[in-house]
C-alpha cells in the first residue's frame, strides 16, 4: 500500500524539522520553505494533505489553500497559525480548510489532526467512487433492451432525468419500474441525494400516513417520540411511490396536498414543514379505470400523471429476450461461480415462444434456476422451468396438431387455453387469488389447485417489491 503524501509549508526551518521527526517514515513528506515554492509544488504534484503556515513570504497560506482546492479539491488542508492570526485560520476553514493548529502545538495533537485529515480524504474518495459506480449501475445503458419499444422508452427516461417533474411509470408487474425509477434519479440533478423507495401496498393500513408524513410524539398509542416520515427522509432527493394505486383514499388527499403545496404535516402536528422532493410513482393498475370505480382520486391522478412512461411488457419486445437471457446468464454465472457456453437453440426457442406473464422478473428467475440445475456445458430447454417446457408442447402449430389423435390434440389445445386464461385472470387482479376466483366463479381452493396443476404462480403477477 502506498504511503500518504504530505506537504508541509513553513518559513521556519525548525518547524519543518519538527514535522520530519514526528511523521517519521510512515508518510511521504515534502517540505517548502515559503508560499511561492508551495504553489509550484501544488501545481506539479498531488498531495493527500497540505499543512501550511498562514503568514509566509512568497505567498500566504490562504493563497496556498486556494491553489490546492482549485487543482486538487479532495486534498485536505490544515492551517498553522500563531495566536494573533487565529482569525485568518478561521477564515481559511470557511474556504475549505479541514482544521488549524495553533502554535505552539503538541506534536501528538498534530499527528492526530493529520490522521483525521487523511481519513476524511479517504472517505471522500470512497464516497466519490461509490457514487460513480452507483450512477454507472443505474445508467440507462444498464437497462437491457435494443427493441424499438425500449429505445422509445430510453428517450423518455433521458427527458425525465433532465426535468425536475413528477413521473408516473405504468405497466405490468415485473417490467422493471423500480429499476427505471432508480435510473432516472441517478441520471438527474438530484443524483447526490437519497433515492427512497416505498411499496405503498406493503405499508400497514393504519400506519400509511405516519410512514409517509411522519408523526408527532403522542399522536397515537405507541408514538413515544416524534418520527420523520419518508418524505422528510427523501428531502432534496427522490421518493419512489411504488404501487401508488394501493393508497387509501384519505391518504391520497394528503398526498395530493403535499405535491401541490410542497410541504408536509406530521400526524398530530399543526406545523407545516417545507420539503424539496421529486416524486416518481409507479403502478401496474389502470388508474383511469380506478378513477371510474371511485378507488383513486382524479385530482391526484392528474398531479401524478405529469410525465407518464409506460413500461412495455416482455411480449411486446420479444426480440430483447435473447439479450436479456444472456445478461442474466452472465450475472448468475458470476453469482454461482459457474462457466457455461451459453444457451442451446432449443432453449432460446423455448424462451422466445413463452408468454412471460411475469415479464422480465420471471425471465430472470427462469435463467437463475437454469444456471443452478444445468448439468451440461450449455443451458438446454430441459434445464428451464417445467411451465416453459409444457408451453413448448402446447404451442404446437395446427399443422402439427392434426397429425395427433383427436383426444390428444384436444387435450393439448385445452391446456394451452387454460394456461392463457389463468395468466390473463391473475394479471387483471395482480395475483390476488381471491378476487380471481370470484371472477372465475369457482372456489378459491379450486383455483389454487388449477394454478398448481398448470404451473401458474400468483406471485409472478403481484406488485413489484
Amino acid at each position: 500500500m502506498s504511503r500518504a503524501r504530505i506537504l508541509v509549508v513553513d518559513d521556519k526551518e525548525n518547524m519543518l524539522k519538527l514535522f520530519a521527526k514526528i511523521l517519521g517514515d510512515e508518510y511521504e513528506l515534502t517540505t517548502a520553505a515559503d508560499g511561492g515554492r508551495a504553489l509550484l509544488l501544488v501545481e506539479q504534484q498531488d498531495f493527500d494533505v497540505v499543512v501550511t503556515d498562514v503568514k509566509m513570504p512568497g505567498a500566504s497560506g490562504l493563497e496556498v489553500l486556494k491553489a490546492v482546492k482549485r487543482r486538487q479539491p479532495d486534498t485536505e488542508v490544515v492551517m498553522m497559525t500563531a495566536f494573533a492570526s487565529v482569525g485568518d485560520a478561521v477564515a481559511a476553514m470557511k474556504l475549505g480548510a479541514y482544521d488549524y493548529l495553533q502554535k505552539p502545538f503538541d506534536p501528538d495533537a498534530a499527528v492526530l489532526t493529520l490522521a483525521r485529515a487523511l481519513e476524511r480524504k479517504r472517505l471522500k474518495e470512497q464516497a466519490t467512487s461509490l457514487r460513480r459506480e452507483l450512477q454507472a449501475h443505474h445508467s440507462f445503458q444498464n437497462i437491457v433492451g435494443k427493441s424499438r419499444a425500449m429505445q422509445d422508452v430510453f428517450r423518455l427516461f433521458e427527458q425525465a432525468a433532465g426535468l425536475d417533474i413528477t413521473v408516473l411509470l405504468t405497466g405490468e408487474t415485473g417490467t422493471g419500474k423500480e429499476l427505471a425509477a432508480r435510473a432516472i434519479h441517478y441520471q438527474s440533478a438530484r443524483k447526490d441525494r437519497r433515492f427512497v423507495p416505498v411499496n405503498c401496498g406493503a405499508l400497514p393500513t393504519g400506519l400509511v400516513e405516519s410512514e409517509l408524513f411522519g408523526h408527532a410524539r403522542g399522536s397515537f398509542t405507541g408514538a413515544t417520540g416524534a418520527k420523520p416520515g419518508l418524505f422528510e427522509e427523501a428531502d432534496g432527493g427522490t421518493l419512489f411511490l411504488d404501487e401508488v394505486g394501493e393508497l387509501p383514499l384519505a391518504v391520497q388527499v394528503k398526498l395530493n396536498r403535499t405535491l401541490q403545496e410542497k410541504e408536509i404535516r406530521r400526524v398530530g402536528d399543526n406545523t407545516a414543514t417545507t420539503i424539496d422532493v421529486r416524486v416518481i410513482a409507479a403502478t401496474c393498475r389502470d388508474l383511469k379505470a380506478e378513477l371510474k370505480a371511485g378507488r383513486f382520486r382524479e385530482d391526484l391522478f392528474y398531479r401524478l400523471n405529469v410525465f407518464p412512461i409506460r413500461m412495455p411488457s416482455l411480449r411486446e419486445r420479444r426480440e430483447d429476450i435473447p439479450l436479456l437471457a444472456a445478461h442474466f446468464l452472465a450475472k448468475y454465472e458470476r453469482a454461482f461461480q459457474r462457466t457455461l457456453a451459453g444457451l442451446t437453440p432449443d432453449a432460446l426457442r423455448a424462451l422466445t415462444g413463452y408468454a412471460w406473464p411475469g415479464n422480465v422478473r420471471e425471465l430472470e428467475h427462469a435463467v437463475e434456476r437454469a444456471v443452478v440445475v444445468a448439468t451440461g456445458t450449455e443451458i438446454d430447454a430441459r434445464d428451464l422451468p417445467e411451465d416453459l417446457q409444457e408451453n413448448r408442447r402446447e404451442n404446437l402449430p395446427i399443422e402439427t396438431l392434426v397429425k395427433l389423435p383427436y383426444r390428444e390434440a384436444l387435450d393439448t389445445a385445452k391446456k394451452r387455453f387454460t394456461r392463457d386464461y389463468l395468466a390473463a385472470l391473475l394479471r387483471e387482479f395482480e395475483g390476488n387469488v381471491t378476487r380471481a376466483a370470484e371472477r372465475a366463479a369457482m372456489e378459491r381452493e379450486s383455483l389454487h389447485r388449477l394454478l398448481k396443476r398448470y404451473g401458474v404462480r400468483s406471485d409472478d403477477f403481484k406488485s413489484e417489491r
